[in-house]
């Protein structure tokens, strides 16, 4: 796991990290030729499968549905770059975290995001944020700093701050709300228990650590890595349970469906793969986009799946065939999807400018998806 670099992303050496990076060392995959893409692990189909024979009553359905609501809203949010945004567990919330190192919460009112307040403290970027899996009013920041804050939008206050040893750029919080893991750009992930403010654990690993996930049942964690794999821990032992050859270059992220079904990832040979959480074999591929996918989101039903990329659109595909089911256009490269926890609607944040003749000044702006065309 390696920090961005001031503007934007890899550190020397161009290693990744997750969620953001310098765009100047990316290479679309087109231009790699078909030998980069190869299986995409043990048991794997490959990465042209799932022809259909048509779309199915899902598709059509939500095709119509997005008919009447393509509208894409963009709101103020930042001074700067929003690296990461995440929905509250009730929906009535967004945040987003930014290189302006500062969180954002919004509230959702019918179309729109109202900005509720802004989250001051961290010394650095914001890289990422989420929310405790079942208590709406608490979030959790982490930043370059070398510290995360657990913040209450009650208060509007932080209620905790944790130094930790390194620059940390992914985090995570465990589905029983006991507990957040928390990694740095030195591969070290720290495990901190969520009432005490304590360390529980801490792992270093010998490879690049990029983005991290417990699985939905609490009992497994997972790691995406630098060499294309999947590394599964058990929890809370943390002992070595498998290592998956996902993907042939740097797997970056990972999201677990929200029915328990599937885990998703995302690599920079531009594929996603989704896996059978219980047989932890690949069942598809989804190959729409030309540039690594940096962020991945399952809808609230588990039957789609949003990736984004440096491609000028997010890809929206129904989870159970990999059909298209829509785009959303971008005009520039995202960093990060999140879809609403209980509607479909989609929040991002692009590597968005300000204005037409200042073209080095960002733009900090959240993006919504999903909103009536007439609203």
């Amino acid at each position: 796991m390696r920090a961005a670099a001031a503007a934007g992303g890899t550190a020397p050496g161009g290693r990744w990290r997750a969620g953001v990076r310098e765009l100047s060392m990316a290479v679309p995959v087109a231009a790699m030729g078909p030998s980069a893409l190869g299986q995409s692990g043990p048991g794997s189909m490959a990465p042209w499968c799932s022809v259909t024979s048509g779309p199915t009553r899902y598709v059509l359905g939500m095709q119509e549905l997005f008919r009447g609501h393509s509208k894409t809203r963009e709101f103020p949010a930042h001074s700067a770059k929003v690296h990461s945004v995440a929905w509250s567990c009730d929906g009535r919330r967004l945040a987003s975290g930014s290189f302006d190192k500062t969180a954002s919460v919004f509230l959702l009112e019918k179309d729109r995001l109202v900005k509720e307040n802004n989250y001051r403290g961290h010394g650095d970027s914001v890289d990422q944020l989420c929310w405790h899996p079942s208590n709406p009013d608490l979030f959790v920041t982490a930043s370059g700093d070398k510290t995360i804050r657990i913040w209450d939008v009650r208060t509007t206050k932080c209620i905790a701050t944790v130094n930790t040893k390194g620059e940390n750029i992914n985090i995570c919080w465990s589905p029983d709300g006991q507990t957040i893991a928390v990694g740095n750009k030195d591969d070290v992930v720290t495990f901190i228990d969520a009432k005490t403010h304590r360390s529980k654990a801490e792992e270093q690993f010998k490879f690049e650590v990029n983005e991290i996930s417990w699985n939905n049942d609490n009992n497994m964690f997972f790691l995406t890595n630098g060499n294309g794999c999947i590394n599964i821990l058990s929890y809370p032992e943390l002992k070595p349970v498998q290592s998956i050859n996902a993907h042939p270059s740097n797997c970056i992220c990972i999201k677990f469906d929200p029915m328990g079904k599937y885990f998703a990832t995302g690599s920079a040979d531009a594929l996603v793969s989704l896996w059978d959480v219980d047989e932890l074999v690949c069942v598809r591929c989804f190959s729409r986009l030309d540039w690594p996918v940096r962020t991945l989101s399952f809808s609230h039903d588990g039957k789609m799946l949003a990736s984004a990329s440096e491609d000028h659109f997010i890809d929206i595909a129904e989870v159970e065939t990999g059909d298209k089911l829509w785009e959303v256009q971008c005009e520039s490269p995202t960093f990060t999807v999140a879809w609403h926890p209980k509607r479909p609607l989609l929040a991002f944040a692009c590597d968005d400018k300000d204005g037409k003749y200042d073209s080095s000044r960002e733009a900090g702006t959240v993006k919504l998806f999903g909103l009536p065309n007439d609203s």
